[in-house]
């Protein structure tokens, strides 16, 4: 088999696993909280067996490096907090497309690290999302669980937004797998002093998935898109990974029962049209 295409299999199947991430805040009966501390626990386990056994290397270069891997593990920690905490509330559907403004936000951000403006059709998008957001709120109260649900979504896609810049910009020398290693175990660390439900008292069941979305949902999925970059633009693996919310939603509607409504599906078309438009946008950048 072609190495790209080895690689496009690679990432449809890491982007099929993102997709499924989301179940576990309902499937799973516990916080949001303690399913990112216990995730992230096992999840950073099976990443340190993996490297053991490929015989990779885990130390960092240099002191700043561990400074910057710290960042990285509070931001990825309180992105997957708000992102577990956001589908608890809203409902997989729409805290998928809530979360999936990180890249329109990724565009607002991007300036603050290399110095340049936004353009006019960058602004536009970000209509189109506000537009979408728009049709998803069911009430302007954040008393309401799904508006909330939506705002902490988008608060986890501003987190996840600026962890993928300060990545690129400053760790991207490092594998997938080591540099998850630290922030699994950075995120895991930061927020185990606040578990509501310690580890004795977890039921089987709860374990079982816990480890499942440790395992298959985090430590694989991360794994096969670090490897499905050696051969693949991280703009494609961009332009594919706008398929999480669609693989989201129909896990969701298949396992859980969650029918989306008519205005949810308008939303999200128009919020994931944005996503895919400032996607395909870099990629083309990058081309010329």
């Amino acid at each position: 088999m072609q190495a790209h295409k080895q690689s496009l299999i690679y990432l449809h199947i890491a982007v099929l696993l993102f997709g499924g991430t989301a179940l576990f805040a309902k499937l799973v009966s516990l916080s949001a909280l303690d399913i990112t501390v216990y995730r992230t626990a096992i999840a950073g386990c099976a990443l340190l067996i993996l490297l053991t056994i490929q015989h990779k290397a885990i130390k960092l270069h240099s002191r700043r490096d561990y400074l910057i891997a710290l960042l990285l593990g509070v931001t990825v920690g309180i992105h997957w907090l708000t992102y577990f905490a956001g589908m608890q509330l809203a409902g997989i559907a729409v805290g998928m497309i809530a979360f999936f403004t990180y890249p329109v936000i990724t565009v607002f951000l991007e300036p603050f690290f290399h110095g340049s403006k936004p353009q006019l059709k960058d602004i536009f998008s970000a209509l189109v999302v506000m537009l979408g957001i728009y049709l998803l709120i069911p009430d302007a109260s954040l008393g309401n669980d799904v508006t909330l649900g939506i705002a902490i979504g988008i608060l986890s896609a501003f987190f996840f937004a600026f962890r993928n810049i300060v990545h690129k910009r400053y760790f991207s020398q490092y594998g997938g797998p080591q540099t998850m290693l630290y922030q699994t175990w950075i995120a895991c660390i930061m927020l185990c002093a606040f578990v509501e439900v310690p580890p004795l008292q977890v039921d089987t069941i709860n374990w079982l998935l816990l480890i499942t979305v440790g395992v298959i949902f985090t430590a694989a999925p991360h794994s096969l898109f670090a490897a499905s970059l050696k051969n693949l633009s991280a703009s494609t693996a961009g332009l594919i990974s706008c398929l999480q919310p669609l693989y989201g939603t129909f896990f969701a509607f298949l396992i859980l029962h969650e029918q989306p409504s008519i205005s949810t599906l308008i939303g999200g078309a128009l919020v994931i049209s944005a996503a895919f438009y400032e996607t395909w946008s870099v990629t083309r950048r990058y081309k010329q």
